[in-house]
């Protein structure tokens, strides 16, 4: 192949990569209304009876965590919001994944449900109503209990990243 046929194929390289990166942004924020330009998170109710104290916490400041980073809707105080986020952790289960030999578990996941809802306080409807879940997982041998309970929080941190990541697509770009 010469000079003109490498030139060629770098054309059509640079011609696919400007197509591409302009429909990226085309997308963001295609099913935020435009009337709404702030959102309120709620505390996240925790009814999965997991006994973990700090669990709605945890997803409620990575949602917030979210939304700032995010930035198509401000993070806002519910009485002065355009549209509120609320929602329930429904439950937390906690499965063998990897069983080894004799039967011992050697991997678990945590999965968490949460269901959602996001309101449009202008209009005064509900735009949505979902329920999301996801996971992470850990591995069950290790030294101490110590390191065992570490995992397990690396699960559940995982877990509350990847349903905040939803939460957050769900609620700007509707896919």
């Amino acid at each position: 192949m010469g000079w003109k046929g490498s030139v060629k194929i770098k054309l059509v390289f640079i011609i696919f990569a400007i197509a591409f990166s302009s429909c990226r942004y085309s997308f963001t924020g295609a099913s935020v209304p435009p009337h709404l330009k702030t959102i309120a998170i709620t505390l996240f109710d925790d009814q999965s009876g997991y006994g973990r104290a700090t669990l709605r916490e945890e997803l409620t400041e990575k949602l917030i965590e979210k939304f700032i980073k995010d930035n198509t809707l401000k993070v806002a105080d519910r009485n002065t919001a355009n549209s509120i986020l609320e929602g329930v952790i429904v439950s937390v289960q906690d499965n063998p994944v990897v069983v080894g030999t004799g039967e011992r578990v050697k991997k678990s996941r945590i999965t968490i449900t949460v269901k959602v809802s996001y309101y449009d306080m202008v209009k005064r409807t509900k735009l949505w109503e979902r329920t999301f879940s996801n996971w992470g997982e850990y591995e069950l041998e290790g030294d101490t209990q110590a390191n065992l309970q570490f995992r397990i929080q690396t699960a559940i941190q995982t877990a509350i990243d990847k349903l905040s990541e939803d939460i957050l697509l769900a609620t700007v770009s509707n896919w």
